[in-house]
């Protein structure tokens, strides 16, 4: 299987936000099951709060779809803005009052500031169809040069020791090691116990 019949763009479709929610959930619910489930109503948080310019999209057309289909997106952090957005006013505004509280303090677990000169990953997601196609390297290509762009250098990421499919695409695509934190309490709280951070090194333009 190849990428040729994939094509890479910077932002989201129009009308792909839920396609994009699914995407991200199918593979985050095990850090985001907690804070914005069950499903259906995290699903329509993250598709009503996503910052269309802080993605890039991998689309594949198939027969009478001249727009493609969204199988594939990576989001980043940059200049204060991630893809997926909504403050603690739009979690209890979905959640209600008591139970948006702890779900605002989990969320807060999970944030990564950017620091200067560095662009942050906030995860790539890549339908369960179309993995081994290439289609994260094609993601990651596309980030770095978003990153060279905007005079970042470097990219920054973290993943989860329980995630080492992509820890291993991260680092097919040049991103190492710096940190790693052992996070036990969280296991039963975000259903991860370790977190390694990565760092990629972006050449100047």
């Amino acid at each position: 299987m190849t990428t040729e019949s994939v094509e890479v763009r910077r932002g989201l479709p129009e009308g792909a936000a839920a396609r994009v929610a699914e995407l991200y959930w199918e593979a985050f619910a095990g850090k985001l099951g907690l804070a914005l489930g069950p499903p259906e109503a995290g699903r329509r948080f993250i598709a009503g709060h996503l910052h269309a310019d802080r993605a890039v999209t991998a689309l594949s057309g198939g027969a009478g779809d001249e727009d493609g289909r969204v199988v594939g997106v990576a989001g980043y952090q940059l200049a204060g803005r991630g893809l997926v957005g909504g403050d603690a006013a739009a979690v209890r505004a979905q959640y209600g009052h008591v139970r948006g509280l702890y779900r605002v303090f989990l969320l807060a677990l999970l944030e990564r500031t950017p620091a200067r000169g560095e662009l942050v990953m906030d995860g790539i997601a890549v339908a369960a169809t179309e993995r081994g196609r290439g289609i994260g390297g094609l993601l990651l290509h596309e980030i770095e040069a978003i990153a060279a762009e905007q005079g970042c250098r470097r990219i920054r990421l973290d993943v989860v020791a329980e995630n080492p499919r992509a820890r291993a695409l991260y680092e097919r695509h040049g991103f190492r090691e710096v940190r790693v934190r052992r996070t036990p309490w969280l296991r039963d709280v975000l259903g991860f116990g370790g977190v390694t951070t990565m760092h990629k090194e972006v050449a100047a333009r």
